[in-house]
């Protein structure tokens, strides 16, 4: 596969080749390295394309994780506490998950909820996520997973890895796709979300 389209939002891509071109370069090699039509494996029941074979996103994605695996990049769970304080939660988001339950309670909560978020691959302080899924899954990304990675000091750029437009539309419908999503982005604003972003359009 290939990149084939890039956004850069606040400056991610140039933060990437300043301080971690050795991870870009490993990112890149990952995705020239799969062979998507290997994975052109699943028959559509839709009305409309029924029979036809369609890329798998479940294959597409065991190719990804062996590779990024392989070269140490692994899943990251960030878990925190929910508090509706705007300056309680300020004050408690850098803080280990324990610590924040603690903090919390001594100001006066009663009864912290405890959640967390994980992300595909994290590596350096790096988070990637392999993104095959519909509309819903990437905004989930983009605007609160590594956001909240990023505010609870996990990582320092997010990066998002989506299908094209042109691979998308050989993919079962409601997949999001490149174009779409930074288009998404772009209609927030230049500084929304608040996190250094790389968008990697791929396709075959």
């Amino acid at each position: 596969m290939k990149i084939a389209l890039k956004y850069s939002h606040l400056n991610g891509e140039e933060y990437l080749i300043v301080h971690h071109s050795n991870l870009y370069e490993e990112i890149k090699k990952i995705i020239s390295d799969i062979d998507a039509e290997k994975h052109k494996t699943k028959v559509s029941k839709e009305r409309r394309i029924k029979g036809t074979h369609l890329y798998s996103p479940v294959e597409l994605n065991k190719s990804f994780n062996k590779k990024f695996s392989s070269l140490g990049w692994n899943e990251s769970r960030y878990q925190y506490y929910i508090t509706l304080n705007r300056e309680l939660m300020e004050k408690s988001i850098l803080l280990p998950a324990k610590e924040q339950k603690e903090f919390l309670i001594s100001h006066g909560e009663k009864s912290p909820i405890f959640s967390y978020n994980q992300t595909d691959y994290v590596k350096n302080r790096i988070a990637v996520e392999v993104q095959f899924g519909k509309y819903p899954f990437v905004a989930y990304d983009l605007f609160v997973k590594h956001m909240l990675f990023y505010s609870g000091g996990v990582i320092n750029l997010g990066i998002e890895v989506l299908p094209t437009k042109k691979m998308q539309s050989q993919m079962s419908s409601g997949v999001a796709y490149f174009e779409g999503e930074v288009y998404n982005v772009m209609r927030h604003g230049r500084n929304n979300p608040p996190i250094p972003l790389l968008i990697l359009g791929i396709e075959p």
